[in-house]
């Protein structure tokens, strides 16, 4: 097949341009177009403006183009984003905060009605509440065993159903009543699939991570390797307190148990052959608080009784007068 020159120069460009992106770039977002229409994809471009440029294609020509800008540069991560390129997917370039730049995208999701024979992408519940249709829907509820009842003149759904679940296709009831009613369950954008950095490929769930789980993982993680180090008495960095202390038990045993002694075991051996010694270096501090206390409830007590005597003295007086 042969290229008339406009198409030729058209994928020459392109080529061009998406070889520089990615010598330009070294961050990628892998997004998914599904159901998204010009105008929107219009407005997210003008909401990336400035430190992103999104990039969309046919995959085999994008893959085309990856794999010989790979060969030529000599660069083998490029090749690393050919497996990604499955579906109606594009990239998003960028030199910005990659959690940042997938929470824009976010922004412009845009409401949708089920359609028939959609595969819905979440499950899909009617509420509970007045419907404000008249009676004679009521068979149409029926159909789709959903449960209600007439009040004030209007059709009311007693209970929450499941109408759709997720990865199901909508049906013409299912259409028709979430049209009756008003609900437009799905929402439609850029979602992001997979993120290329520097070489590496990840899930887009990393973004969320924040440093308060990351220190949690860590701590899951050195604990396992600890725990893993002291059951095979393989000496690592993680276990080498825990095995110092272990070391200092046992030696401590033994000196214990035997005539053997060293500097860290004579106090214990001390407070073992005469346990008072222990009382005393425990109890000794708390002795002196207790008794000043005493002495300060008696100097009190002092000043009262000097004045319930001098009170009695004035009394007796008084009576002579």
């Amino acid at each position: 097949m042969v290229l008339n020159p406009a198409k030729r120069e058209k994928k020459s460009q392109y080529d061009q341009k998406l070889c520089r992106l990615l010598d330009e770039y070294t961050q990628v977002l892998v997004v998914a177009a599904d159901n998204v229409g010009s105008t929107q994809m219009q407005n997210i471009r003008k909401g990336l403006r400035g430190d992103s440029i999104i990039l969309m294609g046919k995959n085999t020509m994008m893959k085309r183009s990856i794999r010989l800008h790979a060969e030529r540069t000599g660069n083998d991560a490029f090749k690393n984003l050919l497996p990604l390129l499955v579906g109606n997917v594009g990239f998003i370039f960028t030199k910005g905060d990659l959690k940042e730049v997938r929470e824009e995208i976010a922004k412009y999701k845009v409401g949708a009605p089920a359609r028939v024979g959609l595969v819905a992408p979440i499950d899909v519940i009617v509420p509970p509440g007045n419907t404000g249709l008249d009676p004679s829907q009521t068979s149409f509820f029926q159909v789709l065993n959903i449960p209600t009842k007439i009040n004030k003149g209007t059709v009311e759904i007693v209970t929450a159903v499941e109408l759709i679940r997720k990865g199901e296709k909508v049906g013409s009831s299912e259409a028709a009543l979430l049209s009756k009613l008003g609900i437009r369950p799905f929402s439609y954008g850029l979602v992001v699939v997979s993120v290329y950095d520097n070489g590496t490929v990840f899930s887009p769930e990393v973004l969320d991570l924040t440093e308060d789980d990351l220190m949690e993982k860590f701590r899951s993680w050195l604990s396992n390797v600890t725990s893993l180090s002291l059951a095979v008495s393989f000496p690592t960095l993680a276990a080498a307190p825990h095995m110092f202390i272990n070391a200092y038990k046992t030696a401590l045993s033994l000196a214990v148990a035997t005539e053997y002694t060293f500097p860290q075991a004579e106090k214990i051996k001390e407070y073992l052959k005469d346990p008072t010694k222990f009382a005393v270096a425990v109890g000794g501090d708390a002795a002196a608080p207790a008794t000043s206390a005493k002495e300060e409830k008696a100097e009190q007590s002092e000043p009262a009784k000097e004045e319930e005597e001098e009170s009695d003295e004035d009394l007796v007086a008084g009576l002579f007068d």
